[in-house]
């Protein structure tokens, strides 16, 4: 490894004998050449308790350091003592996120101490860390300070331990996959690129965000100055138009004021015409007066003769009246006995027709007596029926017992149908809760990972397509017994298996890839049960045995899972091997962990993983705190959802034969029923036949005894008429006496009405000559009120008119605001002489000037104000758009400037490490391609590093993702891009922990080689490369330094320890042996 003519140089790694762990333990640090540490590169490591170590310092050489030792010996935590010695977060090492717990066990104390290499003065940083209160104090170079002043020492030296180009530990090489492209853009540029890279990219990003801002503020002053104008030009025709109103306005103003005066001189010409027509009708009412008196002294007299003459009229009347009167009483009577006689000729004409119906009933009851005779002699020579009724009677009611057996069986069976139909749906009930909890847990899937949701959906509809058994995501098909458990199973089973379909066969999930993956393009993950089950693989140790710590089950019994998921979680995960327990445990986790075949354990709310070293049977644990379970505490008892199914198809199936049965009873009582309605009719058949005979000789006494009553009840017709005639006679002497009375009373009545007709016409002669004298007394005197009306009209029109004009005058004085005894100004009267001077003209110019101003609608004063406002914001809207545009045209300069400086150096900076990684890939008879990628080159915070790569010649170049490559590709491209990274020398180190675990030897070899030769090729960062084992026969160099990392209680104390006194014995012996070859 080394040549013996270099100077050789140690570097222990020391560990307390005194340690309650024992053992002691040292990092042999064996390289060979000068020191050309580059700035901020590490030249000492010194940790006290501190994890696995007491006491222990490292001395790592500047090009690449080889950190080699077993699993569980400490290795990384030098890892972790770099990190947070130099001010890094817990949260970078994936590991315990309390600073506490890097403390060792049993310690209240630790340190970490770390020197860097400066030119200047090497910088010596101390940690001293806190296990109780989780707190830390620094120092710097000697001095006490505090962390913040420790990050910026750090970050003066381009030491960024969250970056994982430069820091990629253990538990992180995992997620150097899975950063997105603008992720590892910034990675890059922070590790790698000058130090003004970085802050040009975040300048351009910051740039381009107030950009658009800018662009949409010119875009919004421009848009809002272009609609003001609009509005204004607009406006600009509305203001005319309000000119244009304005000079209709005032003309109506006149008018209105001139109106008012030309009604008052109306009104005065009015009331001087009244005057006159007044005296007029005075002169013609006094002419009148004198003409009627005459006519009404002749009128009186014959008032005087018509009295009398009217009081005879009225006392004839009366007589007339009365006659009448008596003449109608008589004839009333005469009338009654007329009726008299015809209702005593209808009686005797019904007793007539009632005697001929008599004969006739007797006649036709006595030929149906001799009819029902002959009909009895014929039902008698008939046998008895009693018999064959009695028989009817017998078999009807053997159907009713047999209809009430079948209503009984109907009855039980719709008892039971209703009690399997409720039990059915109490069942259904409960299946459909159980499926809306998996409903549940499948939105959960959805809106976790898509991807996997959509193949579910694809699998449900393609499922024929496979041939062995095949299971969506397992944490849908796990189902937990208590859903408090879910955080240990969800905490165990990583969230890649969470989401992974499960099948019983290879072929199967190569052919379900092939369609969601490569076809459909979809991330999801595929896993294969092993062919022989391992779900029943018992523990290593009973539970039983492991009760007196608190553990109360194994990891398996507390959910329920397919045969093929179960076989799978118990091979990959040992689910039946992982302990489970309570508070108890926890008090007792120092005794617990010393306890064989136990890796892996839960107490009530932490996990505890447990290492034991191959070399010095030491344990170490590393525990984490237990987060709630977020898609696993939806349970769903799969066996009973199965025994739920099965119930509710035996019940489909009973309640089917129930309705059979149900079916064949309803057939077999329509046949009862068909039976019992003939039987029935043959009952009432011979019932009739039987009862004949006595119904026969029941109306035969009947008729008979009816036939005796008609003949009692005859009538002797010939005395009734006799007795008719006798009261006719009677009856006719009496009219002939009151019709004599009635002839005296009409002959009375006829002389009074003569007597009463010669004085009416007497009268009628007065009274037309009294009516005609009145109409013309009534003409005159209509007249005469005609004229006195008008004179009166006259009058009140004349005072009316006086007050009105009044009126009209103080009205007009008003609306020309003159004073009472003012006269009208010079200037009113030369605009009132342009306009019309009649009121008709007036009005008909104001409706002409009101409809020209009525079509200037929507306008006053505030249009011009408004637009004369619009006007003064206009020129400022342009003040302000000229600013705006200025200033992005300014910024749009600083964004050129800033690209310039920053996407050329990128663009070479991306194209170096393209040319190297490609080289390396070339080195491996593989292809691989780094590219500066962006959808869009002006959204800057779009940029981003693609890496694509290609491992087989029969495959294309793909995009590295955390899902298209097997963690063995992912961990080549990873580590060859850090390469890549490495000859660039933009960082004083790099650190990489236990990369290449899933490579294979061949890669594996390819890998060793390309590291070596290019992190040990001349001054370049330092570089960190931590591994349990190395291939045999791979090639070194002289510049690297290789650190063995001895852990184990049969080592010497650190005070013991002669490095002198070792190299002199390896030397001697290799001497020997070369002696005897």
């Amino acid at each position: 490894m080394t040549e013996p003519s270099k100077k050789k140089r140690l570097s222990h790694a020391q560990r307390s004998a005194e340690s309650l762990a024992g053992g002691s333990g040292t990092a042999e640090n064996q390289s060979t050449g000068d020191k050309h540490f580059v700035e901020g590169a590490i030249v000492r490591i010194s940790m006290t308790n501190f994890l696995t170590y007491d006491n222990c310092v490292v001395y790592p050489g500047p090009n690449l350091n080889m950190i080699v030792g077993a699993n569980g010996t400490g290795k990384s935590s030098i890892v972790c003592a770099i990190c947070l010695g130099l001010a890094g977060k817990t949260a970078v090492l994936g590991r315990g996120d309390k600073i506490g717990l890097y403390v060792k066990r049993g310690c209240s104390r630790g340190s970490v101490e770390i020197e860097l290499f400066k030119s200047s003065g090497n910088i010596v940083i101390n940690r001293e860390i806190n296990g109780e209160n989780n707190q830390s104090a620094w120092m710097l170079n000697g001095k006490h300070c505090n962390q913040k002043a420790v990050e910026e020492e750090v970050k003066n030296l381009r030491i960024q331990v969250s970056n994982l180009c430069q820091f990629l530990p253990q538990e992180k090489v995992g997620e150097f996959a899975k950063m997105s492209k603008i992720e590892l853009l910034e990675a890059t540029e922070k590790s790698v690129g000058p130090p003004e890279m970085y802050k040009y990219h975040c300048e351009l990003k910051n740039f381009r965000n107030k950009e658009k801002e800018l662009e949409n503020g010119v875009k919004e002053k421009s848009n809002f100055l272009e609609k003001a104008k609009v509005r204004n030009e607009r406006n600009k025709h509305d203001v005319n138009r309000y000119y244009e109103m304005k000079r209709h306005l005032d003309v109506i103003e006149l008018l209105e004021k001139k109106k008012p005066w030309v009604v008052y001189e109306t009104g005065r010409a009015d009331l001087e015409d009244v005057k006159k027509e007044r005296e007029e009708a005075k002169k013609q009412l006094n002419a009148l007066k004198q003409a009627q008196a005459p006519m009404r002294k002749r009128i009186q007299q014959i008032e005087d003769k018509l009295n009398p003459i009217e009081a005879q009229i009225k006392n004839k009347s009366l007589a007339v009246k009365e006659a009448s009167t008596k003449s109608k009483q008589k004839q009333d009577q005469l009338d009654k006995k007329i009726k008299e006689i015809e209702d005593m000729k209808q009686s005797l004409k019904i007793k007539q027709i009632q005697e001929e119906d008599h004969r006739k009933r007797v006649s036709n009851t006595r030929r149906a007596v001799d009819d029902l005779k002959a009909e009895l002699g014929k039902v008698s020579d008939q046998p008895d029926i009693t018999p064959r009724i009695n028989e009817v009677n017998q078999e009807l009611r053997r159907i009713q017992i047999e209809r009430g057996r079948i209503e009984g069986e109907k009855a039980d069976l719709s008892r039971e149908k209703n009690n399997l139909f409720s039990e059915y749906k109490m069942l259904e009930k409960r299946l459909s809760d159980m499926n809306n909890m998996m409903n549940v847990k499948e939105e959960k899937l959805r809106n976790s990972h898509r991807d996997t949701f959509a193949a579910l959906q694809w699998l449900r509809e393609n499922k024929q397509m496979f041939r062995g058994n095949v299971h969506g995501p397992m944490m849908l098909e796990i189902n937990m017994k208590d859903p408090n458990y879910a955080k240990y199973v969800e905490c165990h089973i990583a969230f890649r298996d969470l989401r992974a379909f499960v099948f019983q066969r290879k072929d199967d999930m190569e052919k379900f890839m092939t369609e969601v993956r490569d076809r459909m393009n979809l991330r999801v993950n595929s896993i294969s049960a092993p062919a022989e089950s391992r779900s029943q693989q018992k523990p290593s140790r009973n539970i039983e045995s492991l009760k007196r710590f608190g553990f109360f089950s194994y990891l398996r019994e507390l959910f329920d899972a397919p045969e093929e998921v179960m076989s799978y979680l118990c091979e990959q995960y040992r689910v039946h091997d992982v302990p489970v327990g309570n508070e108890e445990t926890k008090a007792m986790i120092k005794t617990v962990i010393e306890e064989p075949y136990i890796k892996v354990l839960y107490t009530k709310d932490e996990r505890y993983q447990i290492k034991k070293s191959l070399y010095s049977n030491k344990i170490s644990t590393t525990n984490s705190a237990l987060h709630p379970s977020q898609y696993l505490n939806i349970t769903v008892d799969a066996e009973e959802k199965r025994q739920l199914e099965e119930q509710l198809r035996t019940l489909q199936s009973r309640m089917k034969d129930i309705d059979e049965q149900q079916k064949a009873l309803q057939k077999e009582a329509a046949a009862l029923d068909r039976h019992d309605n003939e039987l029935l009719a043959k009952k009432k058949e011979l019932s009739e036949l039987k009862g004949k005979k006595r119904q026969l000789e029941q109306k035969i006494s009947t008729k008979l005894d009816s036939l005796r009553q008609m003949e009692h009840s005859a009538i002797d017709l010939k005395k009734i008429e006799e007795e008719t005639k006798e009261k006719i006679a009677a009856t006719n002497v009496q009219k002939v006496s009151i019709v004599a009375s009635l002839v005296a009373h009409m002959k009375q009545r006829a002389t009074l009405s003569m007597e009463n007709v010669y004085l009416i016409l007497e009268t009628v002669g007065l009274t037309a000559e009294k009516a005609k004298l009145e109409t013309e007394y009534r003409e005159g005197a209509s007249e005469f009120r005609v004229v006195e009306q008008r004179c009166n009209r006259l009058d009140q029109k004349k005072i009316q008119l006086m007050e009105q004009c009044k009126g009209m005058m103080k009205r007009a004085m008003q609306i020309c605001r003159m004073m009472p005894d003012q006269s009208l100004p010079d200037n009113l009267r030369n605009a009132f002489s342009k306009l019309p001077d009649t009121l008709d003209e007036i009005d008909a110019m104001l409706n002409e000037e009101r409809s020209r101003a009525e079509c200037f609608t929507g306008l006053s004063e505030n249009v011009v104000d408004e637009y004369n406002q619009r006007e003064d914001e206009i020129k400022c809207l342009e003040k302000d758009l000229e600013e705006k545009t200025l200033e992005l045209a300014k910024y749009r300069q600083k964004i050129f400037d800033a690209k310039a400086g920053w996407l050329n150096p990128l663009k070479q900076l991306v194209g170096q490490i393209n040319d190297k990684f490609s080289n390396f890939f070339r080195s491996m008879q593989c292809a691989g391609e780094v590219d500066l990628h962006s959808e869009n080159e002006e959204e800057y915070d779009k940029y981003g590093i693609r890496i694509r790569v290609k491992f087989h010649s029969s495959t294309q170049l793909h995009e590295l993702t955390a899902h298209h490559q097997s963690g063995g590709e992912r961990s080549v491209s990873t580590m060859l891009y850090l390469m890549a990274l490495q000859e660039l020398n933009q960082c004083p180190f790099r650190v990489v922990d236990e990369i290449n675990q899933g490579m294979d030897p061949v890669n594996e070899r390819r890998v060793f080689d390309i590291v070596v030769r290019t992190a040990c090729k001349g001054i370049t960062s330092q570089y960190f490369f931590i591994t349990p084992k190395l291939l045999q026969n791979l090639r070194y160099a002289a510049e690297m330094s290789i650190l063995f990392v001895h852990n184990g209680s049969s080592m010497l104390p650190p005070n013991k320890w002669n490095d002198k006194a070792f190299i002199k014995r390896c030397l001697a012996k290799k001497a020997r042996v070369l002696l005897k070859k």
